[in-house]
């Protein structure tokens, strides 16, 4: 994923295309020419590992109550002004504390924590690409599965050769315009949307989030435009996770999204006809509790990350309608 251009080295993994001259690295700081070979320098050295509830990715229609095991390094080719983990995706790898975890080990330890599943989370995963997959061969090869959490930034020819030993991801849509991309997050649209339809085609299990952030993108035309593209090109029972901003990073200025912005969201979405719309970060009735899209029945109940009710039946369906819910269930 990389061509030579005199000296320097053209990296073809994500849209940005870097031209990275020798003894340097590109946006994301990750990936760095050294003797004329792009490598990452985080690779096998992540800085946080924890175990997760699978409700955190977020991911609410993916083994529901499911402990996962979630890796994440330095460096994002992203910078947005609101991010939440800026210590590690905005930093330099040679200043943050690591630990040595080579592929090989992954399963090992998944099973020292119960865990049947892994996540590459926290930062951009994508910009470590060589390590996230070589932790996916990994993993499957123990039976576990993979989950890309990610801000979906990545050329068509890699994801295409990622997707293969990916189970799920959820994909974040940032905000519905390029201007938005632009000025807050360093980086457009399209490539985003793109790798959410090619990850579904490859038979990917995908969900979207939208983190709603006052005055930046919560405009009800932009929240529509959102809705009606998934409606149109990712279905309407694709789940789609709003969720509260809260002031981070450059962008302490800003006060946390009011609850009533994100109930209107959730309604703009339902009346474009999408069918799993849920509200995270904030207290709102049934704000996390999945239904079924055919009878409207209640079938999963969350208080937080925790699934205290799950009535989905082992073949994935609602049991008092029997319309197939839309996910992986069991």
């Amino acid at each position: 994923m990389a061509t030579k251009t005199s000296a320097s080295l053209l990296c073809g993994l994500c849209p940005k295309g870097c031209r990275i001259p020798p003894g340097h690295s590109g946006e994301c700081r990750v990936r760095i020419n050294l003797d004329g070979k792009l490598q990452a320098v985080t690779y096998g050295r992540p800085c946080a590992v924890h175990v997760d509830p699978m409700e955190k990715k977020p991911l609410f229609h993916f083994f529901p109550g499911a402990s996962i095991l979630s890796l994440g390094s330095a460096g994002c080719n992203f910078h947005c002004k609101y991010c939440q983990n800026a210590d590690i995706s905005q930093g330099n790898p040679e200043d943050i504390p690591a630990y040595e975890l080579p592929p090989s080990a992954l399963p090992a330890l998944a099973e020292k924590h119960g865990c049947r599943h892994v996540a590459y989370t926290y930062n951009e995963p994508l910009v470590e690409y060589e390590y996230v997959r070589d932790c996916c061969l990994a993993a499957h090869g123990a039976g576990l599965r993979n989950v890309l959490v990610s801000n979906g930034y990545i050329n068509e020819k890699p994801l295409a050769a990622l997707a293969p030993h990916l189970d799920a991801a959820n994909i974040d849509i940032k905000g519905f315009s390029d201007a938005f991309y632009r000025d807050v997050c360093d980086g457009t649209l399209e490539p985003v949307l793109r790798t959410a339809v090619q990850l579904k085609e490859a038979g990917v299990h995908v969900e979207i989030t939208n983190l709603v952030i006052p005055t930046l993108n919560d405009t009800d035309a932009m929240l529509d435009d959102l809705c009606v593209w998934m409606r149109d090109h990712a279905g309407n029972e694709m789940p789609l996770h709003f969720s509260r901003f809260f002031p981070r990073f450059r962008m302490t200025h800003l006060p946390p999204t009011p609850v009533e912005t994100l109930l209107r969201a959730r309604e703009r979405a339902r009346r474009t006809g999408l069918k799993h719309i849920y509200v995270g970060n904030a207290e709102v009735q049934d704000g996390e509790n999945t239904f079924c899209a055919g009878c409207g029945k209640r079938l999963v109940v969350r208080q937080r990350y925790v699934v205290t009710e799950n009535r989905v039946t082992a073949a994935g369906a609602c049991p008092d309608c029997g319309k197939r819910i839309y996910g992986v269930w069991s």
